[in-house]
């Protein structure tokens, strides 16, 4: 693989909400607080999510055709995309799509929409 993907971002206009989603939904520890550009964040509301030692870059696909919409995407290793999704609703999120299952491979997926409005991914077992 060439260049990894180094960082994503969530910006939203309640970081504190996204901040209490995230936490509540994949267990991700992001204390606000750390520096940021004044162009991204308010410096008192940026976070960065520590990985969890061991953790591998990500890997990466590209794709689409004639019919599907543009758009950029992060997914997250779930143990259950049906569990995370019913919890994304519960915690204030919408479920844009999913489950689906990578029929090629053992993957299921998902696409879920954070409260304020960010497209994410989720995969897990098929």
């Amino acid at each position: 693989m060439g260049n990894p993907v180094v960082h994503f971002e969530l910006i939203g206009p309640d970081p504190a909400r996204l901040r209490e989603f995230y936490s509540a939904l994949f267990g991700w520890d992001a204390p606000a607080g750390a520096p940021v550009a004044p162009a991204i964040s308010a410096s008192a509301e940026y976070s960065f999510i520590t990985p969890e030692p061991g953790w591998a870059p990500a890997a990466g696909g590209i794709g689409g055709g004639e019919g599907f919409a543009p758009h950029s995407i992060f997914y997250v290793g779930v143990a259950s995309v049906s569990d995370t999704l019913a919890a994304a609703q519960q915690l204030g999120g919408t479920v844009a799509l999913g489950p689906q299952r990578n029929e090629g491979g053992d993957i299921t997926i998902g696409h879920l929409r954070d409260p304020a409005g960010n497209l994410i991914g989720v995969a897990g077992p098929a």
